[in-house]
């Protein structure tokens, strides 16, 4: 290794150092990475791959990803008015199958397999849609004869779609547009086990030079009583998330609804009280026409993930100064931050891309802040390509612990019914421990998974310490019993079992159980008027 290849990994090694020596490292933290298919990004690494090819590039993608300590991921299913499942509405997208509308031969349904490829491996899978926009380009002849944009006869066509620069995208101001999209989703959601629905940045378009929207029209013929087509605009946003949020709740209520909003909503000079200090030439609120903070004040969304790709002290738009702003508008909502691994060592108009540490200090800026509650990367390839050893990084200093996804107490009418630990046993090498649990009486009570703590000594300890949290069992346990092959023989153990419902929250913990480890297997300490002896 030549000195300035070893100068920059002590840098690095000391940097990490520093991080994790002055934070503890949470156990409930959202780990999460942006999962592309349009134009290929991430998955599958070409269109048109045998399925089997598809399975073990995406089952490869997620061991990846579990082994750096992801809990979750966010994959795009429906890139440009497509999709990656069998749909009655929705072409299949030619990401997968090189054209448009042709489906896998031999036929399989890979929403359905990269759903249980996930959850084997305890990581959530959430839906990653893109609502409006139609194509990817201007070529019309290649789209599926069952697309709108080919189906429709031309003068519907007039009031579904608009070109802008070169795409086309579903018309926001239409009705029928609104009810076809929330339609979309409603597939998914009662076919498929998600654990969440994904809108990302793209609702009206990102302005181009020398184009303007072509909605007057519409907006002279229905203005709803708005004076500015602004507002207008965003009302018909409000009214698509709106309308999404209900179906959603109305038929899994513990599916999450959430958004990745470009991250800056409106700068302070746009908006002196509420915006924050920024000099971003495009917002969300004033270009996309996306009111997030309204719909995180309505309760439309359950979460936001911002996409602040922005490095910390970069002028325009400081990451420090927008985690911060966004933390505060909340309301009550999980906040989960989007980072830019794709810039790592890959941007030139920002010499703090280059820092191996940069990543690291964003990340511990979230988790100094209160109201974060986890990190989403954009986006996969670049994690595994390793630049500037971020996935180094990550493994060994952000997320060498295991940690599930934080609850959302506020969807979940009960915790899950607590476990109790009904049997000790076990063998020469292992400690085994058997629980159930009673009065279940709402789905909400129903465990979905369980977390096993093991304290040394005869009691309690510390539950946020992660020493202390052995494993969390597979969602779907259908066998309710552990095996601890990591107690030593002679020793003292305290365990406790706490259940986790599909919400993420969690139960009143077990009552705590003594063992100790023996040459035979495991003792269990017996209770004598409420005291252990």
């Amino acid at each position: 290794m030549s000195v300035r290849g070893f100068l920059a990994t002590f840098f690095l090694f000391f940097c990490s150092f520093s991080v994790s020596a002055q934070q503890p490292l949470p156990t409930a933290e959202l780990r999460g990475v942006w999962i592309a298919t349009v134009a290929n990004i991430d998955w599958p690494s070409m269109p048109g791959l045998p399925p089997e090819r598809q399975q073990m590039e995406f089952d490869s993608l997620l061991d990846v990803l579990k082994a750096m300590g992801m809990n979750a991921v966010f994959v795009q299913i429906r890139p440009a008015g497509d999709a990656f499942y069998p749909s009655a509405v929705v072409p299949w997208s030619k990401y997968l199958t090189g054209q448009q509308g042709l489906a896998p031969e031999p036929m399989y349904d890979p929403l359905e397999y990269m759903i249980k490829s996930a959850h084997s491996r305890r990581m959530e899978f959430h839906a990653w849609m893109n609502p409006y926009r139609a194509s990817f380009d201007l070529d019309t002849a290649s789209l599926a004869p069952n697309h709108p944009l080919r189906a429709l006869p031309d003068n519907r066509k007039a009031g579904w779609f608009f070109r802008y620069g070169n795409r086309y995208y579903f018309n926001p101001a239409s009705a029928l547009v609104r009810q076809h999209l929330i339609n979309v989703v409603r597939e998914v959601v009662v076919r498929y086990d998600i654990d969440g629905i994904h809108f990302d940045d793209y609702f009206y378009p990102y302005k181009e030079p020398n184009q303007m929207l072509q909605d007057y029209n519409d907006f002279a013929a229905d203005p709803r009583g708005f004076v500015k087509i602004e507002d207008w605009r965003r009302d018909n946003v409000d009214r698509l998330i709106e309308g999404v949020s209900k179906m959603i709740k109305g038929i899994k209520p513990y599916v999450r609804f959430g958004v990745s909003p470009f991250g800056v909503w409106r700068n302070a000079d746009q908006d002196p009280i509420n915006g924050s200090q920024t000099r971003a030439g495009i917002t969300c609120y004033d270009d996309l026409y996306a009111d997030v903070v309204k719909w995180l004040q309505n309760g439309w969304i359950d979460y936001v993930a911002p996409q602040i790709y922005w490095s910390i002290g970069f002028g325009p738009a400081d990451y420090e100064i927008l985690i911060d702003w966004w933390s505060k508008r909340t309301f009550g909502k999980h906040l989960y931050a989007g980072h830019a691994a794709y810039k790592i060592n890959n941007f030139p108009n920002d010499p703090n891309w280059t820092k191996p540490d940069e990543i690291n200090r964003q990340v511990a800026l979230n988790r100094n802040n209160g109201m974060v509650q986890g990190s989403l990367f954009f986006s996969a390839k670049p994690l595994l390509r390793n630049p500037l050893g971020v996935q180094d990084s990550i493994i060994n200093t952000l997320f060498p612990n295991q940690s599930r996804t934080p609850g959302m107490a506020w969807l979940s009418k009960a915790p899950p019914a607590t476990p109790q630990i009904c049997r000790v046993g076990g063998s020469v090498s292992t400690v085994k421990l058997a629980w159930h649990a009673c009065d279940i009486g709402i789905p909400d009570e129903n465990p979905y998974y369980f977390a096993i703590y093991r304290f040394d000594g005869q009691s309690v300890g510390d539950f946020q310490n992660p020493r202390n949290l052995l494993t969390y069992t597979p969602f779907y346990t259908e066998k309710w019993i552990f095996e601890d092959p990591t107690a030593a023989e002679g020793e003292y153990y305290t365990y406790v079992v706490i259940a986790y419902n599909r919400y993420n929250v969690e139960s009143y913990s077990s009552d705590p159980v003594v063992v100790k480890k023996t040459k035979k297997g495991a003792k269990k300490k017996k209770k004598f008027f409420g005291f252990l002896f």
